[in-house]
This record gives structure tokens, C-alpha cells and sequence, in this order.
């Protein structure tokens, strides 16, 4: 490996890594993916014990870019698409310890007790709102303002929750949830944005992005894997371990690793960094400590994701994506998944699987418990708001990630200048992955795509 040299170097092979490079193995480019791991997939890696098929990351993704559907037509039948069945179209909201239905028609959100009456009539005035003028406004601040305090307590702070396990008030829309900052921007209404949005011409891939939640027989893994084969098995090098990147006086970079082997040392024209903010500072270190600090500068929130699965389920019924907690609740959890409800195959006939999600921004002290007293918790709050009256559940998997979800705040800016900056100062450097472009798996797709496209 000593002296090789590669048009490309991508640094990491989760979803970001992957897809770039089996668009760029397409186009029959030179490269090279470094993965710190002895497998593909970064965060996405779908568990197998007795009958139960779960995810230790993320569990499910969203059609929400036409990049994701042309990603799954060019890996055809090597996945095998499952999209959520009609039962994902229920969702719920824990109050006072009880599950309530997002309402999903303007009769249910008439008659529904997670919203008060005033902010009920408050929603009807939403249209005809003046647009915000304040590009730095948090959340909170914009939903307050245009539906209501009700609503930020009981649909927007526990979708939060459940997407960044984050806090509204400390994230910005315009950096957080674009498509909504743009709706009132653009069409001075959440309303009549998303009725005006509906309407307008589509292409096909356009008109295939239904934001479908989905996973793949066999779990999220079928994807990772596939996108390994596309991308050509030749083209990994696992186990690169104290990965640097310095530049070179021929304006090309020298990449250092070691591996089991030893220290080892390639070339590469241009180099593609896709680990977010993570270890930047390690990896690159010949940027400059201001610009360092900035690239940096992402606070992530710390989650404890468990799995749990029941050969025979005597709880509440579980028709429906999940059960979202807010804030306002006080309540250890932020979450449940009913994983089994959603995707076949997932647990044993009559049995039930679920991931439950601890921790979060406004919870971080749950992260520090050890697992004797994560379960005592779990236990308490899983028997309480999912009716069950003996826990005894045959799965329990608990994963802590220290690092779980980036916070798009109020210093996203800085961030996304310094990341220009440095990619000017230093042609053919690309800082990718989630600290930019949003964080769901659409969007990391999405970005590669572009990305690929550029080189």
C-alpha cells in the first residue's frame, strides 16, 4: 500500500461514504475509502438474535429526496425496498400518561386534547401571518409565534425529540428544517406553502419522493451492503486507523494510517471527508485553530437507544409508527418505536419489538448510568405508558452514542463559512458528512450524490 497513489481518498464508509463511492466505481474513477471499522455501514448496523431483526442506529429512513429514489433504481434488485405498511401513518403523543393520536384530519384536530382551544382557532389565522423577518429565529420562537404554545409543546418539541433528540429553542430552522423555514419564506405560510408546493409541476423522481418511510428485508444493513458490493470490494480498506491528511507542495495530499500491517502511506489528488465534525481536528490538521474551532463547533446529543423484544406482547396495542414524549411530560424516555407494527418479520407471530430512545440534549444524564440502572428506568417508564403488566421482555440490547445527532444552533453559520473558506484555501479538500446539509439518511445521500457529481 506504501506510496500508492488515487485520484480520490474518502475518508469514512457510512451512508455518505458508500454512496460516493459507488457513483464514482460507476464512473470507473480512481479512489480509495479509509474505514476505521472492520465493516461498512458507520452507524447503520441491523442485529440478528433468535427471532428478532433490529437496528442498533438508525431504524428506518425517509424518501425525501429524488436522490434517494434514482439511488435505489441503480442498486435494483441486489435491496429489496420495504416501505412502511398504512399503519405508519399513526403516530402518537404522550399526555398525562396517556397516548393521544396526532391528528390527521381537521375534525381530529378539532376535537383533540393535545392542542388548547385557543391555539386550535390560532391555526386557522396561520395563512394570513406576516413571514418572520428574523433568519436566526429559534424554533421555539417561530412556532410560538404562527401556531401556538400548545403546539410547540405537544406535535413540534416531541417530533424534536423523536428527529434530533434535541431542544426547539436552541435550534434554528433555516439550518434545522429548511423545507419549513422556506414554506413561510417563500409563501408566507406553512399552510399555504405546503398546499402550493403540492401543486406545482414534478418531475418523476419528484413525484417518487412520497417521504415513505422505509427499511429493507433483512433490515437497514441490505443497503449498507449493497452499496458495498456496487462500489467495488477492492476500493475499502478497513482497520485505517490515526488517519492524517496533510497537504503536498504539488498541490495533491499525502494520507497516513496504520493498520494491522503497520503505518502506511498513499497519495491522492483530492480528498473527501464525510465524519462530520468528529475527529476533524486529528484528521486535518494542518488547518488553522480559528478555522478548526469553527468546523467544530457542533454540539451533538448523547442517546441511549434500546432494544426490546417480547415473544408474546400483553401491552397496550401497538398499531402505529411510535409514541413520541414531550418534554413537558417530565418523563425518562423520549421515544418508542413499534418496530414489529411497522416492517415484517421484525419479531416472533404475537410477540412485539420496539426501540426505546433515552438521553437527548435536556437529558444528558441519563447517558451516564450504567446498564443496572438504565433498565430500572426503562422498566418504571415502559411499563407505565405502554400498559404492560410484567416485564420480561426476551431482547434487551442497549447502544450508547456519545456522539448521536448533530444540533443545528444558532452557530451553523460560522460553520458553513469556515467550511467554505478551508475548501477555497485548499483545492480538492471536501468536508462532508453530517456537521452540513442536514442529518437524516436522504440527506446524506443526497449530498454524496452532489458531491460525486462535482468530482
Amino acid at each position: 500500500m506504501n506510496n500508492q497513489h488515487r485520484d480520490i481518498v474518502i475518508i469514512g464508509a457510512g451512508v455518505t461514504g458508500l454512496t460516493l463511492a459507488h457513483h464514482l466505481h460507476k464512473k470507473n474513477k480512481s479512489f480509495l475509502v479509509l474505514e476505521k471499522a472492520d465493516r461498512p455501514g458507520g452507524v447503520i448496523n441491523t442485529q440478528k438474535k433468535a427471532d428478532f431483526i433490529y437496528e442498533s442506529g438508525p431504524n428506518s429512513g425517509v424518501i425525501g429526496q429524488p436522490e434517494v429514489v434514482a439511488l435505489f433504481d441503480e442498486l435494483g434488485e441486489s435491496i429489496t425496498l420495504e416501505k412502511g405498511n398504512d399503519l405508519v401513518k399513526i403516530r402518537y403523543i404522550l399526555k398525562n400518561g396517556e397516548w393521544h393520536a396526532i391528528p390527521s384530519n381537521p375534525i381530529l384536530a378539532v376535537t383533540t386534547p393535545l392542542f388548547t382551544l385557543k391555539d386550535k382557532f390560532k391555526v386557522l389565522g396561520e395563512p394570513f401571518r406576516s413571514p418572520g423577518n428574523n433568519p436566526d429565529e429559534s424554533l421555539a420562537d417561530m412556532v410560538k409565534r404562527r401556531l401556538g404554545k400548545s403546539f410547540l409543546d405537544y406535535a413540534i418539541d416531541p417530533f424534536i425529540l423523536g428527529v434530533y433528540a434535541g431542544d426547539p429553542s436552541m435550534l434554528i430552522p433555516r439550518y434545522a428544517l429548511p423545507k419549513l423555514y422556506n414554506l413561510e419564506q417563500n409563501y408566507g405560510s406553512f399552510i399555504k406553502g405546503a398546499m402550493k408546493k403540492h401543486k406545482e409541476p414534478k418531475t418523476d423522481l419528484e413525484k417518487r419522493t412520497d417521504r415513505a418511510v422505509f427499511s429493507f428485508d433483512g433490515g437497514l444493513s441490505s443497503l449498507t451492503d449493497a452499496l458495498f458490493q456496487s462500489a467495488g470490494t477492492q476500493n475499502f480498506l478497513f482497520g485505517a486507523q490515526d488517519t492524517v491528511v496533510s497537504p503536498s507542495e504539488n498541490g495533491t495530499y499525502t494520507i497516513s494510517f496504520s493498520t494491522a500491517e503497520g503505518k502506511q502511506v498513499i497519495s491522492a489528488n483530492k480528498v473527501v471527508t464525510t465524519t462530520g465534525s468528529i475527529g476533524l481536528q486529528s484528521l486535518l490538521p494542518f488547518i488553522e485553530e480559528h478555522q478548526m474551532a469553527d468546523l467544530t463547533n457542533l454540539k451533538y446529543a448523547r442517546v441511549v437507544e434500546i432494544a426490546l423484544g417480547f415473544d408474546k406482547w400483553q401491552g397496550c396495542p401497538i398499531e402505529g409508527f411510535g409514541g413520541l414524549i414531550p418534554h413537558k411530560e417530565k418523563r425518562d424516555l423520549l421515544g418508542v418505536l413499534f418496530m414489529s407494527s411497522l416492517f415484517k418479520n421484525r419479531a416472533p407471530e404475537g410477540g412485539a419489538l420496539f426501540s426505546v430512545f433515552m438521553g437527548g440534549i435536556r437529558n444528558e444524564s441519563l447517558c451516564d448510568l450504567d446498564d443496572k440502572e438504565l433498565l430500572s428506568v426503562l422498566e418504571r417508564e415502559f411499563k407505565d405508558i405502554m400498559k404492560l403488566p410484567d416485564f420480561n421482555p426476551q431482547l434487551i440490547d442497549i447502544k450508547r452514542y456519545s456522539h448521536a445527532i448533530p444540533q443545528y444552533a444558532i452557530n451553523t453559520g460560522d460553520r458553513l463559512d469556515a467550511i467554505e473558506k478551508v475548501q477555497n484555501q485548499f483545492p480538492g479538500l471536501i468536508i462532508a458528512g453530517n456537521l452540513r446539509d442536514g442529518i437524516g439518511m436522504a440527506d446524506r445521500i443526497k449530498q454524496a450524490t452532489l458531491i460525486a457529481k462535482e468530482l
